[in-house]
């Protein structure tokens, strides 16, 4: 999580507080979630069914649910199709490339490729 980084539209250093990560539920962990909270980031991420048992079971102790806006949960469904259709490209799914910069170009041109298809 410390590695995030968001490029600007103009120049400049990419930012490294983004407004909001949008996850699922294997990110759901107290350690995740106090990491953004201390950047001033908003974690848009679902709480997984055994995590509330274990909150509902504490009681008072447990705390109140972490906020969650399905709304903006539902703009991750974009990312997770750009990935399966990433993963369509055999060298890319099995991580082949011994270099990250052989598979930083390989990504390059798999999306190229994409967007210029669609």
């Amino acid at each position: 999580m410390a590695g995030i980084r968001v490029p600007r539209s103009g120049l400049g250093r990419p930012r490294t507080r983004p407004d909001a990560v949008l996850a699922d539920r294997a990110y759901s962990s107290r350690a995740i979630r106090n990491h953004l909270r201390r950047r001033g980031i908003r974690a848009v991420i679902p709480q997984p069914s055994d995590q509330v048992g274990h909150r509902l079971r504490r009681g008072r102790g447990g705390g109140r649910p972490p906020a969650f806006d399905a709304e903006a949960y539902k703009q991750r469904n974009a990312v997770e199709r750009c990935i399966n259709r990433l993963k369509q490209w055999r060298g890319l799914a099995m991580r082949t490339d011994r270099l990250a910069i052989a598979y930083q170009a390989a990504l390059h041109l798999a999306a190229i490729l994409i967007w210029t298809a669609a």
